[in-house]
């Protein structure tokens, strides 16, 4: 057959369109049930992480980027079906990535170290929590950074990078929390007073616990004061309210019983200062015998 002065084989033009058409078909079949399978694995795996009690901002993630992966996987398939050369883009690719990872790296230290966290826990949402410098509760972990809120309501940032290589102090982790209230004393004071009168009171805040019960010591002989420690065991939740109670309490009872609580004082001498009194006093008098 010809065609615009050209020999067209229309058996050989048939055959390569078939077998065209043939592969497209195939293509895209693969893309369909490679995606089908893709989310079906996707699931599997998100329901083994929910058994495990994974934290759900990582399973969430682990599951997208296994279905990003399994979708990558099922293109590439289903464009080498096609005769497209694969190997070109896996190298595209795999440049891109290191590309990506290196200008990105901070941001993967970050997201290593949130990995770290909410696999292994050292904290949770709503755990009041010191990291560095930092104190408040934590309202929120992400892969990249974590949410303290302040006492006085201001919201701190901290990379994920920094809290896995800081110390971190977790109040709440535990049920219960030890108040520890230190009161200085005069030293002519009487110690058993002061020591009665300090249990007395933690024994019966309704907030302290009997088992273990409180315990009044002498922990110092400071400059100025003897100084007592109180420890007494209550619940996280009323930790600070008893503390607070108590402090309170402590003043007005020793205050009652006459017992002073010393704080620091300074005496001042001035030198030559007899002799500058004197010598005023002389100056007055000539000033009364003038008038």
């Amino acid at each position: 057959m010809e065609f615009l002065g050209f020999t067209v084989d229309v058996a050989t033009l048939t055959s390569n369109a078939l077998e065209i058409v043939i592969k497209v078909a195939l293509a895209i079949l693969i893309f369909i049930v490679g995606r089908w399978l893709a989310k079906k694995a996707v699931d599997f795996f998100g329901r083994l992480m929910a058994r495990s009690h994974l934290d759900e901002t990582v399973s969430g993630f682990l599951s997208r980027l296994l279905y990003g992966v399994l979708l990558v996987v099922v293109v590439l398939a289903a464009l080498s079906k096609v005769g497209v050369q694969t190997t070109s883009v896996v190298a595209i690719l795999g440049g891109a990535a290191v590309a990506v990872g290196l200008s990105l790296k901070d941001q993967l230290s970050n997201f290593a170290a949130g990995i770290m966290i909410v696999t292994f826990r050292p904290f949770v949402r709503g755990d009041y929590v010191q990291i560095s410098s930092y104190t408040g509760t934590v309202t929120e972990i992400t892969l990249v950074n974590t949410h303290l809120t302040t006492i006085n309501n201001h919201d701190i940032i901290i990379p994920n990078s920094d809290i896995t290589t800081s110390a971190v102090v977790n109040y709440t982790a535990l049920p219960n929390r030890r108040v520890d209230i230190t009161v200085g004393i005069g030293y002519d004071a009487d110690i058993k007073t002061a020591k009665d009168l300090m249990l007395s009171l933690a024994r019966n805040n309704p907030l302290s616990f009997t088992d273990p019960e409180p315990i009044v010591r002498v922990t110092n002989l400071g400059d100025n004061s003897v100084d007592l420690t109180l420890n007494v065991w209550t619940t996280n939740a009323d930790w600070w309210t008893m503390q607070c109670q108590l402090l309170e309490q402590f003043k007005h009872a020793l205050d009652d019983e006459d017992i002073e609580i010393p704080f620091p004082q300074r005496s001042v001498h001035v030198k030559g200062l007899d002799q500058m009194i004197n010598q005023m006093g002389q100056a007055q008098k000539l000033l009364t015998t003038k008038d």
